[in-house]
């Protein structure tokens, strides 16, 4: 018989079991007791009344506000994505340089990005755009969304690519370098393929919160999502407004995630090959 074991902790004990078991019943109905006490203060302020809920409903407040604003963050999400993907491989890749110079630049590049809040780059870009008055004025709000997303995320991926590649086996590039490759070819056909593939979920993770920041482009008046029915609730129910922006980005950020379990599962299946026993060959008879 095989004894299983956990080298981190012990495994819990009875006592230890029904400890756990009451906390968890504990926490689920004090959040059920908090939810039910804001869903009651709600009701008796008259906010769940089905007047307030059903415009949302209605043909004309999806084809008018909701359709427009989700077209619209989706546009800028998947701007940002393409270029924060570009921008990561390029700077982190470029981290990765056997020259140190473009390392070196190429790092200071990289954090610096990382250490500005997205916010503060959105606003300083979409000043910078108006002042130096190169664009129309209803595309400022757009680019300056997807510049500072790009650069604040593909900051990100940089760093998810050099600790990628940083996790692989040396026995990788050792072996490269065996049959002849260079350290460019190394990088590129053998231990680039890999990383992506390994920090697929994590990539796909920061794909979400691109999304998500997209919503931070309200701010500086870019119409997505949130701001649309920011509008919406100006001259109506507010709450309501943003209770069905919140549902609506959840249910795509579900979606998201769930396509990337997918997706690593899948890359997984074709880059792991399935182990099979190997019959022995038959050994002859010996000779009487």
């Amino acid at each position: 018989m095989t004894i299983r074991q956990n080298v981190l902790f012990d495994a819990p004990g009875p006592k230890a079991r029904r400890r756990i078991v009451i906390t968890n019943i504990v926490g689920i109905l004090v959040f059920l007791g908090a939810v039910l006490f804001v869903l009651k203060g709600l009701y008796d302020q008259g906010q769940l009344a089905p007047e307030l809920w059903t415009p949302f409903l209605t043909q004309e407040v999806w084809e008018f506000t909701i359709m427009p604003g989700l077209i619209n963050t989706f546009r800028a999400a998947a701007a940002a994505i393409v270029t924060s993907v570009v921008f990561g491989l390029l700077f982190g890749v470029g981290r990765l340089s056997h020259n140190r110079s473009i390392a070196w630049i190429s790092g200071i590049i990289v954090e610096f990005f990382r250490a500005v809040p997205v916010l503060l780059m959105m606003i300083f870009f979409w000043l910078l755009l108006g002042q130096l008055k190169v664009l129309e004025p209803a595309d400022i709000p757009f680019v300056a969304v997807v510049l500072a997303l790009t650069f604040y995320n593909g900051s990100v991926i940089a760093e998810l690519v050099r600790s990628g590649v940083h996790g692989l086996p040396k026995g990788q590039r050792e072996a490269a370098m065996a049959i002849g490759m260079t350290r460019g070819q190394s990088m590129r056909s053998i231990e680039l393929p890999q990383a992506l593939v390994a920090m697929l979920p994590s990539l796909v993770s920061q794909f979400v919160v691109i999304l998500k920041d997209s919503a931070l482009g309200s701010i500086i008046t870019y119409s997505e999502l949130l701001r649309s029915m920011q509008i919406y609730g100006s001259s109506g129910p507010i709450l309501q407004a943003l209770a069905v922006a919140a549902i609506l980005f959840i249910i795509i950020n579900f979606t998201l995630s769930g396509v990337a379990n997918w997706l690593s599962r899948f890359l997984g299946s074709r880059t792991a090959g399935k182990t099979r026993p190997v019959s022995a060959p038959p050994v002859a008879a010996k000779a009487g």
